[in-house]
């Protein structure tokens, strides 16, 4: 059974290194600093890959996150990996928890990510299990 939890964070988004061009597209590293806040009250750091074309709109990145906090009154840490892309007015995108990635009382936590970014402010939905306690 999962279990979903909402909430907003903020993030710091900071170049890695310049961006590369290769051909029509620009590669490029950010560093990420998160900090959830709601039913998920943690921090994240993590590193994202950005591939930007020049045609308006159209890009791809993939990033991984480890999350460190408290969810739901358990303390612990998993990881997320994202992976997003989009173009012509249409997004997709893909958010995991990395399996046996989650420590503490958060060890075997599974489970998907959505994030909404409305009026500027970004919001998660964190749909989740946690093994069965003995």
């Amino acid at each position: 059974m999962s279990t979903r939890v909402s909430g907003n964070f903020s993030i710091t988004m900071t170049p890695a290194a310049t961006p590369q061009r290769s051909g029509r597209t620009a590669l490029g590293r950010v560093l990420l600093d998160k900090v959830y806040t709601g039913e998920l009250a943690a921090t994240a750091s993590g590193e994202m890959l950005s591939a930007v074309t020049d045609t308006k709109g159209a890009a791809g990145y993939v990033a991984m996150e480890a999350i460190t906090g408290v969810l739901q009154g358990r303390q612990g840490s998993f990881v997320v990996q994202h992976a997003g892309t989009m173009a012509d007015g249409k997004q997709e995108l893909a958010i995991v928890i990395v399996p046996h990635s989650g420590t503490g009382q958060l060890t075997g936590i599974r489970g998907t990510m959505v994030i909404r970014i409305e009026g500027g402010q970004h919001f998660y939905d964190l749909d989740y299990s946690l093994p069965a306690s003995e």
